[in-house]
Parts: C-alpha cells; structure tokens; sequence
C-alpha cells in the first residue's frame, strides 16, 4: 500500500464529538481534538418525562469547530484528501428545504414514544405496532426516527414541504457541502422504517402509519463522495474548497469498521453511554431478540445493541455520590470510577453470589424492565460487592446475546475487539469481558475508533483505498488480554 493522503474523520456523538487526522502512510493518528456535547436543551419537565432534546446547529457548530482544530494542527493541510463523517444514530431532527432546522435534533435517548396517547389507553408505539400489522418490519423502539415522526404525525405535525427528517451526521455532510441531504443504510436502518433486505424504504410500513414519504431523505450506500466542501469553509479551516466529503455511516458500523481488521473472525464489543456486540455476517439474518444492520461492504452486521453501559456504571456512581452528599458532606460532583473499579478488583469472580441486572432504563423490547440486585447478604452489602456484580451484570446481557447467535450458527469467532471509553478506561471491565466470552481482547491502538473508522470510509470514497478490507489492514493493537 502506497497512499500517502491524509484523512480528517469526525463522530458526533452523545458525550462527545470527536475529530481526527488519520495519515494512510503509517496508520497513525497525526492530530485529535475532543469537544464535550453540551448542547443538550431538554427542560427538567420533559426531562422526568425521558425526553432528550438537543440544540442541532450548537451541535453542528462543535462538530466545525472540533473539526477545524484538527485541521489547524497540521503542518501541511494540503496531504488532505477527504472527509468522513459519523455520528450517533436513531435520533433524528426535522430540516427545510433550505437547510435550516426547524425541530431540536430528539435523541436515541428519548422514551416519548413510550408515553401513553391521551385518552387511548395504549402507547404511541403500541398503536404503531397495530397500524403497522403484518408488514415485515425492523424492530423498533422508543428514539428511533420512525418512532419520533409516528408520534410527530399523531400530534398533528404540519409536514412543510421540501423537508426533511434527518441523523445528525447526514446533517453535517449536508452542511458542510451545501448538497441536499442524503444518507447511507446503516443511518437510514436505525430508523425503523427501512428494509434492510431491499437497502431501500419501507414504503408498505411507511404508508400503514400514514407518513410521508417524501419526508425521508435519499439513501446513497457508502462508500460514495455525498459532495465538496464549501469554499467559504475551506478558507476558515484551511483546507482546499471542494474537498470530498463522504457519505456518513453510523457509528456503530464506523466503530466496527475503525475496530475490526479481520471481519470473519471478530466480535465487537463496544461500550459508551450505551454499548452494542456486534458481528459481521454476509447476508441478511433476522432474530426478534437482534437487530440485523447494514454494513458498507453489503454485508450486515447482527447487534446486540443495549440501553445499558456507561451511564448503567454512572447510576451507581451517582448513588454513591449522592450517599457522599447526604452522610459526609461530598460535593456530588466527584470522579469516583477510579475508586470504584479498585473496590471491585479485591472482589472475587462472582461477587460472592451477588447478581445485578443493570437494566435500570429497561430494554429496547421490554422498556418497562427495570434494574436489580440480588443475592446480597450481610457480607456482601458493601460497594465493592455491588460494583463488580454490576460490572459482571453488563458483560452478562451482551454474553448471553452472544449465545444466542452462536445457536444461530454465527460464532466460533476467534477474537474478541474491545472499542469505547468504557472499556478503553476500565481494565477490570475489560479482564471481565475476556473472561466471561472466552475470547482474548484486542483493544486497538488508536482511540476514537468511529472517526477513525469515518476517516477511513472517507479514503475508500475517494478511491485512495481499494476497500474496506484494506482499511482494516491499518489498524493496529495493544496487546491482547487473556481469557482467564
């Protein structure tokens, strides 16, 4: 391999948006930028309720600032030869014609869709399922696009014309080009109202919930150049005017693809603020308990995506904080993560026969599920004891998911990739999930795997790189961490 460009990779996503330089030649992360994603507006009102609105152009703004620092930091801006972009998925924000917003972007957070309709006694997406019927169908959940417009459309949503509803990674490769919006499968997937099997809209579901379809945007599968960026952006961060940018993909397939150098003999496990085990399979499979994901080589991958993860861990952080705050005069702004997994390290294996389902926002099939702790004793009532059973209990939903697809015939995989800050950051968390998938860890070397991951569908866009098998022949690994 020979290429010699540089590749600016950018993931919008719901802690933080992150913005990279990826360098063909080596591999190598050459400049990074983080920005925290405070743009969250949602009202302490709608908050109790399980909202989750956020300012759309504040966050497209940090994503061009994030963006800009990156580029700024190179020592020569004209090696670079593209941009890839990705970002979380499922939420979605209503644009006009023209570009603007004109909704908050509602993120993959939000649980109005679970909200009971007034007067009816069934929720929106109860009333949903019936409209839908027998039309084959993706799951869906509360957060995902279908689910918001469903419930935009039972509201009396005046659609204005020439709009549109959009991810929020889409939203910046339009905003950045000045191309009219368009998005890949795997964003258009995570709406619930696309026919992963066809790659196309589900146009039957779609008119069974009465929405428009002309709301939807284009789907143009990735890798593919969505259009240049704008001169007037060009001369702000110094980079060339009409530099391709690439169509944008979801994070958790730019995540695998930023990951995962050997696809057939791999699983992903990855752990944010939510946390998803995925695998790659070359044709379309279905489970009611998985999601079946498009994937840009016109393969799938099958998900395990769960509501548990980072913040599941930050429950019981703000528990002990809270204790921190009522008994001993604590701040309740304190890190305690770094206290906590040394309290669960000098626990055994087991916690002692104390289990924890961390379900504590429930689960895409059964929201209403909550979390809990059991076999405690006198003994074993103690913090430690309730940090590892709850570590342990979030390796154990994606473990049993994995079961499942082994019974699938989708296993006998050979390793096990590690990506996110929850396990990035947490080696306990990681020795546990070695141990309970038996499976060695491989973490890769460079961090922000889904803007990597952009960076380098960015390259296969453009042509630099063949395909996304060349791609995962860059990534590089720390040493592995043992099963037992």
């Amino acid at each position: 391999m020979h290429s010699t460009g540089i590749y600016l990779g950018v993931d919008i996503g719901t802690t933080h948006i992150t913005a990279l330089a990826l360098d063909l030649a080596t591999g190598q992360i050459v400049a990074r930028a983080e920005t925290a994603n405070r743009t969250e507006t949602t009202g302490e009102g709608d908050r109790a309720q399980g909202r989750s609105e956020w300012d759309a152009a504040a966050m497209l703004r940090l994503a061009w600032e994030t963006l800009c620092r990156v580029a700024r930091a190179l020592p020569d801006p004209a090696r670079v030869q593209g941009i890839g972009c990705s970002g979380q998925m499922h939420g979605m924000a209503l644009v006009s014609a023209d570009g603007a917003f004109l909704s908050p972007f509602i993120g993959w957070q939000d649980r109005r869709g679970e909200e009971l309709i007034p007067g009816q006694g069934v929720s929106y997406l109860q009333r949903l399922a019936e409209l839908a019927g027998d039309v084959p169908r993706a799951r869906m959940a509360a957060g995902f696009m279908g689910v918001t417009l469903f419930w935009r459309q039972m509201q009396g949503e005046p659609w204005s014309q020439g709009a549109h509803a959009i991810f929020i990674s889409d939203a910046f490769v339009a905003w950045l080009t000045g191309a009219p919006p368009c998005t890949d499968p795997s964003n258009a997937d995570g709406s619930g109202l696309f026919d992963a099997r066809t790659r196309r809209w589900n146009a039957p579901l779609i008119a069974r919930l009465g929405l428009p379809e002309a709301i939807l945007p284009p789907v143009r599968p990735a890798p593919a150049v969505a259009g240049g960026l704008r001169a007037e952006l060009a001369d702000v961060a110094g980079l060339r005017a009409g530099l391709p940018v690439g169509v944008s993909l979801g994070d958790n397939q730019a995540s695998f693809l930023g990951s995962v150098a050997d696809a057939p003999q791999s699983i992903l496990l990855n752990i944010g603020t939510g946390g998803q085990l995925s695998v790659h399979v070359p044709a379309f499979v279905q489970d009611p308990m998985l999601e079946t994901r498009c994937y840009p080589d016109g393969g799938y991958l099958l998900v395990s995506a769960g509501l548990c993860g980072g913040r599941a861990y930050a429950v019981l952080r703000d528990f002990f904080r809270a204790v921190g705050v009522a008994f001993f005069g604590a701040h309740g702004d304190e890190d305690l993560y770094a206290q906590m997994n040394a309290l669960a390290a000098t626990v055994p294996p087991g916690a002692e026969g104390v289990v924890c389902e961390p379900l504590f926002a429930g689960t895409r099939l059964e929201p209403q599920r909550r979390g809990a702790f059991s076999g405690l004793s006198p003994a074993t009532f103690t913090p430690a004891h309730l940090t590892r059973a709850l570590l342990e209990g979030l390796i154990e939903t994606f473990a049993e998911s994995y079961a499942r697809m082994r019974r699938m015939g989708v296993g006998g995989r050979k390793w096990l990739i590690g990506s996110g800050n929850g396990l990035r950051r947490n080696p306990l968390l990681a020795q546990i999930a070695a141990r309970r998938l038996a499976l060695p860890l491989r973490i890769p070397q460079h961090e922000e795997e889904a803007a990597y991951g952009a960076a380098l569908l960015a390259a296969v866009a453009t042509g630099e790189l063949p395909d996304l098998a060349a791609a995962g022949r860059l990534i590089r690994y720390a040493p592995p961490i043992p099963p037992a």
